[in-house]
C-alpha cells in the first residue's frame, strides 16, 4: 500500500483532486447508507441540498489529497500551495507564552492544516506537537505513520503519558492542534448540543486549556481549486475555556456553538458523512 500511495503521491495534485471529486460521486451512488446519514445530518443543522452538495465532492478530494500529503518526498514544502488569514492571532497567542491550542473541526483540509502550521510556525517557535492514535487496521498504520514524521510535525501517543507530554508542551509555550469534533472514547468527554442534538463532545481541550492556560484558537485549511487552500485562524471567541470556573459541560457547549458556526460559513466543504452523534466506543 505504501508503494501505490508513493505512486499516486508523484500525480499532480489538482488532478488527484479531480479524480477525489468523481470517486465522491461514485461513493454516493453506490453507498445508500452514505446517503443517509448525509442527509440526516444536514437536516439536522437545517440546510438544504443545494448548500451542501459540493460536500460529496469535497470528501472525494479530501480521499485522494492523501498520497501527496502522506508520502510526498521530505523537503517539499506544502507552503507554496497554501495562503493565510487570520495568522497575527497566533503570532499574538505565541507571543504571550503560555501555548496555543488550535481546534480544526472536520471541515475543508485538516490533514494539509496540520503540516502547514507545523511548516509555517515551526522555524520561530518548535515543533507542532499532536496526541495521535495510530489506525486500527495495519495496512494504514505505514502510510499514515509517514504523515507524522515531517519536520517541525511531532506526535505523542493518545494515552495519559501522551497528554502529559502535551500539557509539558503547553507550559513550554509549545502549540498543538486539536479535531474537537471526534467522538472520543466513553469517559473522555460530556454530552452537549451541536445542532440541536446530544453529542459526546471531548473534555480533553477544556481540561487542557485550565491546566495550562493557553490560548484557544479556531482555525481551518479552505480548499480553493488547483490544489491551493487558505488557513484561516478565526479571532479569539473561547477565552472562557481556560478558567477554572468553567464546567466541562459549558466548554463543550461553547466548542460545538463555535464549530456551527464554523461550518455554516462553508458547509460545502463539511464532512458530513461523520456521525458525529454516534456512541463513543469503549474507552482504551
Amino acid at each position: 500500500m505504501t508503494r501505490l500511495f508513493r505512486f499516486l503521491a508523484l500525480i499532480p495534485l489538482p488532478w488527484m483532486q479531480g479524480l477525489g471529486a468523481g470517486l465522491g460521486w461514485l461513493v454516493w451512488l453506490l453507498s445508500a447508507s452514505y446517503r443517509h446519514q448525509f442527509h440526516r445530518q444536514i437536516q439536522a443543522a437545517g440546510l438544504t441540498w443545494a448548500q451542501t452538495r459540493g460536500a460529496v465532492s469535497a470528501t472525494g478530494k479530501m480521499v485522494a489529497e492523501l498520497p501527496w500529503l502522506w508520502t510526498r518526498a521530505q523537503g517539499k514544502s506544502v507552503l507554496p500551495r497554501v495562503q493565510w488569514e487570520g495568522l497575527g492571532h497566533i503570532e499574538e497567542a505565541m507571543q504571550a507564552g503560555k501555548g496555543l491550542i488550535l481546534l480544526s473541526p472536520h471541515l475543508g483540509c485538516w490533514e494539509m492544516g496540520g503540516q502547514a502550521l507545523a511548516e509555517k510556525l515551526g522555524p520561530q517557535h518548535g515543533d507542532l506537537l499532536a496526541l495521535y492514535r495510530p489506525p486500527r487496521k495495519a495496512w494504514l498504520q505505514e502510510v499514515v505513520g509517514l504523515s507524522r514524521q515531517r519536520q517541525f510535525f511531532k506526535t505523542a501517543s493518545a494515552s495519559l503519558r501522551g497528554v502529559r507530554a502535551l500539557v509539558k508542551h503547553l507550559h513550554a509555550g509549545g502549540f498543538t492542534a486539536i479535531l474537537p469534533d471526534q467522538v472520543p472514547p466513553e469517559g473522555q468527554g460530556v454530552w452537549a448540543a451541536f445542532f440541536g442534538r446530544p453529542v459526546y463532545t471531548m473534555t480533553l481541550l477544556p481540561k487542557l486549556a485550565q491546566q495550562t492556560g493557553a490560548t484557544v484558537l479556531l482555525a481551518w485549511c479552505e480548499r480553493l481549486d488547483a490544489g491551493r487552500y487558505v488557513f484561516h485562524v478565526l479571532p479569539p471567541s473561547l477565552q472562557a475555556l481556560n478558567k477554572p470556573d468553567t464546567s466541562l459541560e459549558q466548554a463543550a457547549l461553547w466548542v460545538n456553538q463555535a464549530i456551527e458556526r464554523m461550518v455554516l460559513s462553508r458547509p460545502d466543504q463539511y464532512l458530513w458523512g461523520y456521525a458525529r452523534d454516534k456512541q463513543p466506543r469503549a474507552g482504551d
